[in-house]
């Protein structure tokens, strides 16, 4: 339920609050690296480019936003707390036995969560599949958005999404990878580069710089799924 609190906090919300209400979610297993590699990513995503909303939260036009990427969810929570999809006060019982807010994020839980996530290799191959459902269904219109860790590509399934959702011109596909070096087996030529040799539009940024994030989420790509290889600070620095 959105409480008052909830909603003021969604009107005035800024990148700088997300510290503070990650700072709320306390206790072992928070997978930290995992979670502050993502913050900037996410906030761009859903300050500037999602058509989502708490109250929108089961149109059937709505862009879908997909996290791959889902151990260490705390800065998931925190920009869905920041937005009004889950109110701040629950913050705090991150990863209780109580909590809804688990170390994986449920979709059964959490308002706003598309996917339970945090098995590697998983979302991208969903995110394939609800592409393929919406276009199936005449929805041309909603964006879907799979975020994913760079070491997930370490999982074949994945590879197969690539090559699938290339060959088959899924346009309302995005893609964005963090990169943050933790993946067991390199690609020549870089993460972008295997997903333009399978028909991608793909771009590398600073993952930190929420400028150019927002130029390459928003560059057009007709006919073509996008990827956006967001680079951050290696996960051990």
């Amino acid at each position: 339920m959105t409480t008052n609190a909830t909603a003021d906090l969604a009107e005035t919300a800024r990148f700088e609050d997300l510290s503070a209400l990650m700072g709320l979610m306390t206790g072992d297993e928070k997978h930290g690296p995992a979670a502050t590699s993502t913050l900037d990513a996410l906030w761009v995503l859903y300050d500037r480019v999602l058509r989502v909303s708490p109250e929108r939260a089961e149109a059937q036009d709505r862009d879908r936003f997909l996290l791959s990427k889902g151990h260490g969810p705390m800065a998931y929570y925190a920009v869905l707390a920041a937005k009004g999809f889950i109110d701040p006060g629950v913050l705090p019982s991150f990863g209780g036995y109580d909590s809804p807010l688990g170390h994986h994020p449920d979709r059964m839980l959490v308002p706003g969560v598309e996917i339970a996530s945090g098995s590697l290799g998983h979302g991208l191959p969903l995110g394939v599949g609800t592409a393929l459902g919406l276009r199936a269904q005449g929805l041309t219109d909603p964006a879907v958005w799979v975020l994913v860790g760079d070491a997930e590509f370490d999982e074949g399934s994945n590879h197969e999404a690539v090559a699938f959702a290339g060959a088959y011109g899924l346009e309302r596909l995005h893609a964005v990878v963090i990169d943050n070096s933790s993946a067991t087996h390199g690609w020549h030529g870089g993460i972008a580069a295997r997903f333009a040799a399978e028909g991608w539009s793909a771009v590398t940024v600073d993952g930190r710089d929420h400028e150019a994030l927002y130029r390459a989420y928003t560059a057009e790509h007709p006919g073509r799924p996008h990827v956006v290889v967001a680079r951050v600070e290696p996960k051990d620095s």
